[in-house]
């Protein structure tokens, strides 16, 4: 066990920058696959859970395809805490200097804990769509999450001093919150909606019609005051923290565009994964906006160097 330990990092090397993008691409690909299980009726695929059956671990073949997709999903999952796990002890010789970085990744791994036991409980209570939706819930928090842990890996421990005017960050908070209050209603619309998992599975009993435009609603805030970060950026000359915007900006045409087609198309299952895959990407996008609006202590130690080197 020394022998293992004494090969970990003792810095954020290589391999902590791999296991941390590892981390976020995993969180979504997760999403990828339980928005599949979820979209071709298969949240049954497997009747109960840990077991896939009362009498098998695993799908067997009587089960058709809804069970290899259900049981694909589950082994996906084991694999996100795998990685979840490696990623903690990537950390674990640098705990005491970054301690920013494990406390993410140690967030990480109870959160991907939590979520395979919510998605046992789903299956438990017949794919009940306020726990369906809970489940999606932690999955954004979770790639918001990887999302930080990324930022903080490549771009490193973040200052205390606030690098943007007052009016900017203001609005960076305020266009966060329109990200959740977006997803917060996609969830709800999803919820009424005909991709239940399961042709018996009960709905939220909520008007999808209605929900629907109220949907829109805080996507198009979300989008307007995306656009309004961006040109004040742009003014002010906040390069770096423009890039990260414009992403976000980017994401958000896509996924209006697609919610607008899904709409009035009834909802094709590949627009509604692309669409609840987006939604992931854009919590991930938001985080690293507002991480950025405070400068690392490296990247403000290579500015001050970069002054004094020109004075």
């Amino acid at each position: 066990m020394n022998a293992v330990i004494a090969r970990l990092p003792q810095s954020v090397d290589a391999r902590v920058k791999f296991f941390a993008v590892a981390t976020l691409v995993i969180q979504i690909l997760i999403v990828a696959t339980g928005g599949a299980v979820r979209l071709t009726g298969s949240g049954l695929g497997c009747p109960t859970w840990p077991l896939c059956t009362d009498a098998s671990l695993i799908a067997t073949p009587e089960m058709g395809v809804h069970g290899a997709i259900e049981f694909g999903n589950r082994l996906l999952s084991i694999i996100v805490g795998f990685v979840a796990i490696l990623m903690v002890l990537m950390l674990l010789r640098i705990r005491r200097e970054r301690r920013d970085l494990m406390a993410l990744a140690l967030v990480i791994l109870g959160g991907t804990v939590l979520q395979g036991l919510i998605g046992g409980l789903s299956v438990r209570v017949q794919l009940d769509p306020s726990i369906v939706g809970v489940h999606y819930a932690i999955s954004a928090i979770l790639v918001a999450v990887s999302a930080a842990l990324v930022y903080r890996v490549w771009i490193g421990l973040r200052g205390s001093t606030l690098e943007v005017s007052r009016p900017i960050m203001i609005l960076t908070h305020v266009t966060s919150l329109f990200v959740a209050l977006t997803i917060i209603a996609g969830i709800l619309t999803t919820g009424a909606g005909p991709h239940a998992g399961d042709d018996g599975t009960a709905r939220n009993g909520l008007d999808a019609g209605i929900l629907q435009h109220v949907h829109s609603w805080p996507g198009y805030a979300l989008l307007a005051a995306t656009l309004a970060l961006v040109i004040l950026l742009a003014r002010s000359g906040h390069r770096r923290i423009m890039d990260f915007a414009l992403i976000l900006l980017v994401l958000e045409v896509i996924q209006a565009t697609i919610g607008i087609i899904q709409s009035r198309s009834g909802l094709p299952i590949l627009l509604v994964g692309s669409h609840m895959v987006l939604a992931c990407a854009i919590a991930a996008a938001m985080t690293a906006v507002v991480l950025s609006l405070r400068p690392s202590v490296n990247q403000r130690a290579a500015a001050e160097k970069k002054t004094v080197a020109a004075r």
